[in-house]
C-alpha cells in the first residue's frame, strides 16, 4: 500500500491487497485479495471488492481482481474475482465511474472512461469497451459485449452483443439508431457519423447484408470508426442487438 494511501475508520482490507498511491477507502468498504487497486482512486462506503467470484465452478483458486487508475466506485458497488475457466482476473481500465449498488462480476473486462449508472449489473465474463454508459438497472447477460461509445436507457436488459456507437433500449433491448449526441459531444465529424448511420442501416436494421459488400468495403476504407463497427459484427459470438423492426432485405 502506497504511503499516502487514506484509509478511514472500520474499513477492512485483507492480505495480498496492493492500493496504489492517493487512493481513499471509506469507511466500511471491505477489500479482499488477491486485489489490485491502482492509483487515486476512491472508493466509498459499503464497496465490496476482491471477494469470491458467484460461480459454481470456482474452487477457492487464488483468482483477481485488477483496477486501474483513477476509478470512483460508489456507495454498496460489488466487483468480484475471476474464475480459472475465464482467465482468472476481473479487470477494470481507468476514469471509470461505478455508482452505487452496481454490480460486475467474475472474468469481465471493462474498459476505460465507462459510467455504469445506480444498479448496471454485468454477469459473467462481460466485456465493456471505452467510453460506454449503461444506464441505471442496465443488465447485461454473460459473454456479452458492448462495443465502444455504446450507451443504454435505464433498464435495458442485454442478451447479445451491442454494436459500437449505438444506443439501446428495452428488455429484452433493441438497438435505435447511432449514438448521435454522445459522439458530437466527443468531437466526432459530422461524417464520420453518417457513415456509421448509413453502416448501422445496412448491416443492423436491415437482414440480409453482408460485411464484404462494396458499400460496406467502401464505407470501411474511408472511416477507421465504421471499420472499428464492422469488425465488431464480425467478431460476435452470440450475434448482435438488431432494432426490433428490422427490414427483410
Amino acid at each position: 500500500m502506497a504511503d499516502d494511501v487514506k484509509v478511514d475508520a472500520f474499513a477492512v482490507i485483507g492480505p495480498n491487497v496492493k492500493i496504489g498511491k492517493g487512493s481513499w477507502i471509506a469507511s466500511h468498504a471491505v477489500i479482499a485479495g488477491p486485489c489490485t487497486i491502482g492509483e487515486h482512486c476512491q472508493i466509498y462506503p459499503f464497496v465490496s471488492l476482491g471477494q469470491p467470484p458467484q460461480d459454481l465452478s470456482y474452487k477457492d483458486e487464488p483468482t483477481e481482481l485488477v483496477i486501474g487508475n483513477h476509478n470512483i466506485i460508489r456507495e454498496s458497488a460489488t466487483l468480484h474475482r475471476g474464475t480459472v475457466r475465464g482467465g482468472g482476473v476481473t479487470r477494470v481500465g481507468d476514469h471509470n465511474l461505478i455508482m452505487a449498488y452496481c454490480h460486475i462480476a467474475h472474468d469481465c473486462k471493462i474498459g476505460s472512461h465507462v459510467i455504469f449508472a445506480n444498479n448496471a449489473s454485468l454477469a459473467g465474463h462481460v466485456h465493456i469497451e471505452d467510453g460506454v454508459t449503461l444506464g441505471g438497472f442496465t443488465l447485461v447477460h454473460q459473454f456479452c459485449r458492448v462495443g465502444a461509445h455504446g450507451y443504454t436507457s435505464m433498464g435495458a436488459a442485454l442478451n447479445r452483443d451491442l454494436t459500437p456507437f449505438t444506443l439501446a433500449t428495452g428488455n429484452y433491448a433493441r438497438a435505435i439508431g447511432i449514438n448521435k449526441v454522445g459522439l458530437q459531444r466527443r468531437g466526432i465529424a459530422a461524417d464520420v457519423i453518417q457513415g456509421l448511420e448509413k453502416v448501422f442501416r445496412l448491416l443492423v436494421h436491415r437482414r440480409g447484408h453482408r460485411t464484404d459488400e462494396p458499400e460496406v468495403i467502401e464505407l470501411r476504407g474511408r472511416y477507421g470508426e465504421v471499420d472499428r463497427f464492422v469488425e465488431f459484427i464480425e467478431g460476435s459470438k452470440r450475434g448482435i442487438i438488431r432494432t426490433g423492426r428490422a427490414a427483410a432485405e
